[in-house]
């Protein structure tokens, strides 16, 4: 049979009846531990010498997670995966298996505050030297890639300054000085986006934003090479971000729907966008699938479709986004983004809060920088609950 679909993939891939029962769905593999058939089985998978479970913590974890990863692989056209307990385990653990005392990262300047508050704190503290770089310029990314670059990471678009690199060139870059590309693909998904088919060694997700979908867990997901996640495996192993088996299940069933959400996340937003571009109380817009976005020709190259994420200025700057924020009716006020109904928020004074305000003006988070996650309700009414507050301005 010749590949499926991406939308096929998403309700079918990794999934098969369960072969003790013959369940249709999925179980959730409710246990800690994973009986052995005998000691010396127990002690050929303790060795690596068998395949199989051996307890929760450990991978691969459950049969719940093989199904997820599985079908993420599928999905991001990789070999197999590792599920954490967040996207920030997820960020941790591929840190912290990459990288050691003297080595180098680059990273795109404008990341989400979490990782940035990572890589600025606690890998600094380990003795890891971190550069943060307009990876749009790449001019900037080659001066600032050493001989001791183990490790370029990469936020594309970019949370919340929607900023587009150019992922195959920055990769390719990497691979030259012997760099391993990360690129954290929450924004985009793979069904707009496909990091690997680019050059990158490895793509991660936080599962908390689209891939789940309701707003309902936390969770996240590292795909790449067999050999790539395998050498995770003293890290994740030891240090325990594993995502529980509820929450995988809960991510499986979020996936089964991800191509029918994400195909009216992206219209939705372009709608949003385009009649916010054209209201007299907005400064600024920056949607990647509005000509005016600074990387639109990039976007257009790598991105199949281009999401529910954008972000924008009010008139009038923090005080008019406050008020904006604080009179609407149908969308949240809310952090986190993916979720099926809209949800707004300020990241200056809460997702990047922990981020100095120096920085958040060097890499673009002004604030009065407003970001809403699109959801996926009728445009015609998250349109007019945007209308009617700026109305109040």
């Amino acid at each position: 049979m010749k590949k499926m679909k991406f939308g096929t993939l998403c309700v079918h891939a990794g999934e098969r009846p369960d072969p003790s029962s013959g369940a249709h769905t999925t179980p959730i593999y409710q246990t800690s531990t994973f009986v052995f058939d005998s000691a010396e089985q127990g002690a050929a998978r303790f060795a690596g010498e068998e395949d199989g479970y051996i307890y929760t913590r450990l991978m691969p974890n459950t049969p719940t997670h093989a199904v997820l990863v599985e079908k993420m692989a599928a999905l991001e056209d990789g070999e197999t995966g590792q599920a954490f307990s967040s996207g920030m385990a997820a960020i941790t653990g591929v840190a912290f298996s990459l990288l050691k005392k003297g080595d180098h990262l680059l990273s795109t300047d404008a990341v989400y505050g979490g990782t940035y508050e990572l890589f600025e704190s606690v890998l600094t503290r380990s003795g890891i030297e971190v550069s943060f770089v307009d990876t749009t310029d790449l001019e900037k990314v080659q001066r600032n890639l050493k001989k001791n670059t183990r490790m370029v990471f990469l936020e594309t678009p970019a949370n919340p300054t929607m900023k587009i690199c150019d992922i195959a060139a920055i990769c390719g870059m990497a691979r030259q000085t012997g760099a391993v590309s990360i690129v954290d693909n929450t924004f985009a998904t793979p069904m707009f986006q496909k990091p690997l088919a680019m050059g990158a060694d490895a793509v991660l997700h936080s599962c908390t934003k689209y891939l789940g979908g309701h707003a309902d867990l936390v969770g996240g997901v590292v795909v790449g090479s067999r050999e790539f996640i395998k050498s995770m495996r003293p890290v994740v192993n030891i240090t325990g971000p594993t995502m529980s088996p509820h929450e995988a299940w809960l991510c499986i069933r979020g996936l089964k729907t991800l191509h029918l959400r994400m195909a009216k996340h992206s219209t939705n937003a372009l709608e949003v966008a385009r009649f916010l571009e054209a209201h007299r109380k907005i400064a600024w817009v920056r949607y990647p699938g509005l000509p005016s976005h600074p990387q639109y020709e990039i976007a257009q190259q790598q991105m199949s479709g281009f999401g529910g994420m954008l972000s924008f200025g009010v008139a009038g700057g923090i005080e008019a986004g406050r008020k904006l924020m604080n009179s609407l009716e149908l969308c949240s006020l809310a952090v986190s983004l993916g979720a099926v109904d809209t949800l707004i928020s300020h990241p200056a004074s809460m997702t990047h809060a922990g981020v100095t305000e120096q920085v958040r003006i060097k890499t673009g988070i002004t604030d009065d920088l407003v970001r809403l996650s699109v959801g996926i309700e009728e445009p015609e009414d998250i349109i007019a609950d945007l209308d009617q507050a700026l109305e109040r301005l």
